[in-house]
């Protein structure tokens, strides 16, 4: 078993990720802070092993990135015609198949989709820019905690891209269609306030402020047992796509494990 304050023994903060671990959260820290913490395909691995390594008593995650900005996004290297050492360039995805570009692309994706599993709260702390691919490295999480700082953009349209690494979902979830559709075609500034009256985030807090806010977030969410946690999230990213019948049902199952767990019965 990991011990306190303990980091995971892995090349990954070689490619820009940290991971500490301290008893039931781990932290995970964007750390090339250099470049604004700019996003490529290594440290995209590298975020989707942090996920596989996390052991199994960790229940909140922390996603912070260190210096002034959060992620400032896609590192524009990746456009030119060499890319990055030992990676295909983009250039060089567009010239190939399409069948390699569509699993280039889901590995990708990776990074940014093990944040929902539902025995984990994810919490993202994000300061200054989370521009296009911060911006939906943030949107991964669970909740975000925003410094009054923040200034979020989804750019990808404005480079003649679009929004890939599986935040389209959460923005539109969170915002709804129009005001979605607005923020992704015009590429425009987010700041705080708008953030946080249209629920990209939980809350807004003094820069100097985000550390304590985010502990103070994540006392609260390991408060309750962990298992009607994880049953309720569970519940809450069902209720999206499942029909009213369905979702009546999976509530009555998940309130009987509930009820034979707190009764001391194994099912």
């Amino acid at each position: 078993m990991p011990e306190t304050h303990t980091e995971i023994p892995t090349l990954l903060e070689r490619d820009g990720v940290r991971v500490t671990l301290d008893d039931a959260v781990a932290t995970v820290t964007l750390c090339n802070p250099a470049k604004r913490n700019a996003q490529g395909p290594a440290l995209w691995r590298a975020l989707a092993e942090a996920g596989r390594l996390l052991p199994g008593q960790v229940r909140v995650v922390v996603l912070r990135g260190e210096g002034v900005s959060f992620s400032a996004g896609l590192d524009r290297q990746a456009f030119t015609p060499e890319g990055f050492d030992g990676e295909p360039s983009f250039l060089d995805l567009a010239r190939g198949p399409e069948a390699d570009r569509d699993a280039t692309i889901a590995e990708y994706q990776e990074a940014f989709t093990w944040w929902r599993r539902t025995d984990l709260i994810t919490v993202a702390a994000v300061q200054g820019h989370a521009i296009g691919a911060g911006f939906q490295l943030a949107l991964a999480c669970d909740l975000r905690v925003c410094a009054d700082d923040v200034q979020l953009a989804m750019r990808e349209t404005s480079l003649g891209l679009v929004p890939d690494l599986t935040g389209t979902q959460p923005l539109v979830g969170l915002v709804g269609y129009a005001r979605a559709l607005e923020i992704c075609v015009t590429g425009r500034f987010v700041h705080a306030a708008e953030a946080e009256r249209t629920g990209l985030a939980n809350l807004v807090v003094p820069a100097g402020e985000l550390d304590a806010a985010v502990a103070d977030l994540t006392a609260a969410l390991l408060a309750p047992p962990r298992n009607a946690v994880n049953e309720t999230k569970a519940l809450l990213r069902s209720a999206a796509t499942l029909d009213a019948t369905a979702q009546y049902a999976a509530e009555r199952a998940a309130q009987g494990r509930r009820f034979r767990d707190l009764a001391g019965l194994d099912d």
